[in-house]
């Protein structure tokens, strides 16, 4: 009998063992669990997160020095202690956290962290939808990651339209923790008044309040102009290498890299963005207008400069 109990435990999967672990520990406590996240930000991308990132990364126990590491969407099957590995000593005093906008649109993201860490505080931060789908574009053209114009993007890159369905997404993840376990803010609160926005998020990941120095605060605006690759498949396999250093824990590597002069050879350099036509800004909101709407009813705010086209919004967003 005590040979079959023992056969059945070890035919459990990592992630039905890791999952009580993760809630009580092997002894009892909650020593093992003071190393894996109790709360993420999630985004979507180009909602403030670098920003984020930067200035909770003294406050909190956040994956360094790569802000992002993927696991709960792209590398889960390299198992629970890579993924702990990111993490560094996790002092009792501090809360773990990631900051993740990937995992917003990932449907596979939200279900594993609900099964391996289900007591975890989401947070979701939302920007107009136009704005932030063409700052996306930049984002992916800058660093490689796609080699079409943006029309051609919105087809044949599917994180450009699913990581806008907001209403879709907020929903996925409410089911799968609970309403009460994510929070959705809104990136011009963030802008408008940066203090009392850090304040609600930091108290809701029950981490201790903390003043923004004026830099920080200046910070919030600054925007690294972005261009085209000077040479795209050179950006492109930077960008896949980076990927696979990653994968490999050599994020020090990447990072060295990033912070030194060879970055210029692969990032920036190239033909500026041009101004995106009036017609693809129309057809945008369009397109964005119904899950808009569906997030007003949710909770509750009125968002109407995010249904309607504007002049001085299609600026801003070519600005970003």
């Amino acid at each position: 009998m005590a040979k079959r109990v023992e056969e059945s435990a070890y035919t459990k999967s990592w992630i039905e063992r890791i999952s009580a672990v993760g809630r009580v520990g092997r002894n009892g406590n909650c020593d093992n669990a003071s190393r894996l996240p109790s709360f993420f930000v999630i985004g979507p991308p180009r909602t403030g997160t670098t920003w984020l990132y930067e200035i909770l990364k003294d406050r909190a126990i956040l994956p360094a020095p790569t802000k992002e590491t993927r696991f709960f969407d792209k590398h889960f099957h390299r198992g629970i202690d890579w993924y702990r590995g990111h993490f560094g000593y996790a002092a009792q005093d501090r809360q773990v956290g990631e900051i993740a906008p990937t995992y917003f649109a990932s449907v596979e993201a939200s279900e594993r962290i609900a099964r391996t860490l289900p007591p975890s505080k989401v947070v979701c931060v939302f920007r107009h939808p136009v704005e932030r789908v063409i700052s996306l574009y930049k984002l992916k053209r800058a660093y490689g990651l796609i080699p079409w114009n943006f029309e051609q993007a919105m087809e044949r890159d599917p994180e450009m339209l699913d990581s806008s369905r907001y209403a879709t997404n907020l929903r996925i993840w409410q089911r799968a923790l609970g309403t009460d376990q994510v929070m959705a803010m809104f990136y011009d609160d963030l802008c408008d008044k940066p203090q009392k926005f850090l304040d609600t998020l930091v108290d809701f990941i029950d981490v201790p309040r903390f003043v923004l120095t004026p830099s920080q605060t200046a910070s919030i605006h600054s925007s690294e102009t972005m261009t085209h690759p000077r040479n795209y498949h050179r950006t492109r396999s930077a960008t896949t290498m980076a990927d696979w250093f990653k994968a490999r824990r050599l994020d020090r590597v990447v990072a060295a890299v990033r912070d030194s002069p060879l970055r210029k050879l692969f990032l920036g350099g190239g033909s500026p963005f041009g101004d995106f036509p009036r017609e693809t800004s129309l057809r945008l909101y369009d397109i964005f207008r119904p899950e808009v709407e569906d997030l007003e009813a949710m909770i509750n705010r009125d968002l109407s400069a995010w249904k309607c086209f504007a002049e001085e919004a299609l600026t801003v967003s070519q600005s970003v």
